[in-house]
């Protein structure tokens, strides 16, 4: 259902984006009074300046954020200017909200808190099975559990700044309707088909029409071959330098007995248990009589353990395991919630343990069984601890590497051979080569910054060796051309039918659309309409396998006076005449109308975050002067 609308309405897709704004991604947790920077300003907001060092850090965060995410992504699209210009004005937006939020005292309780980290599906990833957080993979980001805290805390307090905007927006019924009416209308049609195949009969161009079309310089581009290069390169990348290391069998082992944890099977455990719940909400009186509940059990399960399943059967009150007796079947640390995690894994088997209290009331715990933690042997893990040593190495070494590269492929800019040799590398080479990525490159060669190196002025002209590119991923390539074939325009004769092709495609579908015009002014004055085909019912949502262009002009003709007429020029393919005889009933069949209604409602409330955001900005005085420019880390504080 929900797909129509993603597919017809832009300004839908566009809400989200507003709405949705990753959280920590550029200041860390300093408050909008901490910011400083140690060169140009690019902008500033209340005073406090946004230097060009920030806005770098901040797009090269953004960046290996996005690459993290979505290994596979193409990061080329994100070295653009407009998304380096974007990345700036998401940092001038994130100083306005702090400024706001300081100024209205806007901040976030520890329930708040609380709450949004144990809810929010976009931190779940940082929570534990229990709940708590996963301070590991915290650190892994440069973050400890108080870092965390105070940037949530702002985080938080920056959305309050819109909340009271957006949350209350009321769209006013009639602009609903009229919205709601673009998406969903229906509208009874007929079609007058005049397609340029069937006047490439009539059409006989001539000698002087073919050559007329092939020396417009608009069509200069149909008959010219690509320019084309041969050339040798470089590259350079973790696996290169893990080529050349060599490991001792003493650090292996080494390295082993430091990360035995790591080698070792995780233990598991397996365990019954019995559950009185008690909810922390729960009143001090209530959850006193589940604890004494699960006393007097405990006590009869010490008793008669053999009998556990049965008590378990009789009054656990954990629907998943009652039935199976209470047992869990095995489960490794992390599984279960804290309290029951450390209890079970205090036991031994057969052993039952004392009440434990966890967020769901009060179990009773009995141990059954215990597997898992061996250690796997030296040899066993050699291979797989020799080739993490080797990256680790790789990974230290690759700026010294990369600093030897750069420098030698630009001071012996006539080979790549000294470099290669310094390095250990292959010289590698490759024929074709164009200006554009081929299909199904790979690497190097399917990266346009290195392409647009190799087919610089002075890289062809002089055949010396590229700048060391960047590719991305501790990846470094230079390159030179070994031979270059300029682009060229194909003589007439090689390339005649083709042009003739092009010219009796160009002609039919003139004559299509001369039909089609004057057809169209002769219904429209009056005149009796012949060829129309039959009536159809057509929507955004029923397109009736036509042509999008077609329901485009459709709903957006006047609906009066009806009959309506309107004419849709396909280019090459010819002309099409509508004529629009009924306004239906909206397509309920398209979308949940009352959804439609709550994302417009949506849609306006954003309207309003963004003109409120503007008011802001002009409070708080808010002028940028950086300009991003093309290629890596080009910006620059010039005003504009």
């Amino acid at each position: 259902m929900f797909e129509f609308v993603r597919s017809h309405t832009r300004l839908f897709q566009f809400v989200l984006v507003l709405l949705v704004f990753p959280a920590f991604v550029f200041f860390g947790v300093q408050g909008y009074t901490g910011f400083s920077g140690g060169n140009a300003s690019v902008a500033k907001v209340a005073g406090h300046s946004i230097t060009q060092a920030e806005w770098d850090a901040a797009h090269r965060k953004q960046v290996e954020r996005l690459r993290a995410q979505s290994p596979g992504v193409d990061l080329k699209v994100f070295d653009t200017p407009e998304a380096k210009q974007n990345t700036l004005d998401a940092l001038v937006r994130e100083r306005v909200m702090l400024v706001a939020a300081d100024k209205l005292h806007l901040t976030a309780s520890d329930e708040h808190l609380q709450r949004v980290f144990a809810s929010d599906p976009q931190l779940a990833f940082l929570r534990k099975p229990d709940g708590s957080l996963n301070a590991e993979l915290l650190a892994a980001q440069g973050l400890n559990a108080r870092q965390f805290e105070q940037q949530l805390r702002q985080d938080l307090a920056m959305r309050q700044v819109l909340l009271g905007i957006s949350g209350t927006a009321l769209a006013p019924s009639r602009s609903t309707a009229e919205a709601l009416d673009a998406v969903l209308q229906q509208r009874e049609v007929r079609i007058a088909r005049f397609e340029a195949k069937n006047f490439v009969v009539k059409v006989h161009p001539s000698d002087a029409d073919i050559e007329a079309y092939y020396k417009d310089a608009r069509h200069a581009s149909e008959f010219e071959t690509p320019e084309q290069a041969s050339l040798e390169y470089l590259v350079l990348d973790l696996d290169a330098i893990k080529s050349g290391l060599t490991v001792s069998e003493e650090d292996l082992r080494k390295y082993y007995a430091e990360n035995e944890g790591r080698y070792t099977t995780p233990q598991e455990r397996r365990a019954s248990h019995i559950l009185i719940k008690a909810e922390r909400s729960a009143s001090a009186e209530q959850r006193e009589k589940a604890k004494a509940k699960a006393t007097a059990l405990l006590a009869q399960a010490k008793q008669d353990p053999g009998k556990f399943a049965e008590l378990a059967k009789k009054n656990s009150e954990d629907p998943g395991s009652a039935v199976q007796g209470g047992d869990l079947d095995f489960f490794a640390r992390g599984a279960m919630v804290k309290p029951f995690e450390d209890a079970a894994f205090a036991l031994k088997p057969g052993q039952l343990g004392d009440v434990v209290e966890s967020d769901f009331g009060y179990h009773v715990i009995l141990l059954t069984a215990v597997r898992g933690g061996e250690k796997k042997p030296f040899d066993a893990v050699k291979a797989e601890i020799e080739n993490e040593v080797k990256q680790q190495l790789a990974q230290r070494r690759f700026a010294e590497a990369a600093e030897t590269f750069s420098n030698t492929v630009y001071e012996q800019a006539d080979s790549l051979k000294p470099a290669a040799e310094k390095l250990k590398l292959t010289v590698r080479t490759a024929t074709g080569v164009t200006r554009a990525p081929a299909q199904g490159a790979t690497g190097a060669l399917a990266n346009p910054k290195f392409l647009e190196a190799l087919f610089a002025t002075d890289t062809l002209r002089n055949k010396r060796n590229t700048e060391a590119v960047d590719l991305g991923g501790n990846q470094l390539a230079a390159g030179r051309v070994v031979e270059y074939a300029p682009s060229r325009k194909l003589p007439l004769t090689e390339v005649k039918e083709r042009v003739r092709e092009r010219v009796v495609a160009e002609q039919s579908a003139t004559l299509a659309r001369t039909e089609g015009l004057a057809r169209l002014a002769a219904w429209k004055g009056g005149a009796e309409p012949e060829g129309l085909e039959p009536a159809l019912k057509v929507s955004r949502n029923q397109q009736q396998a036509l042509p999008p262009a077609l329901i485009d002009a459709v709903m957006k003709a006047p609906p009066a006076p009806l009959p309506s007429w309107t004419g849709v020029d396909f280019g090459e393919e010819g002309y099409a005449v509508v004529r629009i005889d009924k306004l239906l009933p909206r397509d309920t069949t398209a979308a949940d109308e009352k959804r439609l209604q709550q994302q417009y409602a949506q849609i306006w409330g954003a309207a309003e975050d963004e003109a409120y955001y503007a008011a802001l900005k002009e409070r708080y005085k808010v002028k940028i002067t950086g300009v991003a420019k093309g290629g890596e880390n080009e910006s620059t504080g010039v005003s504009r």
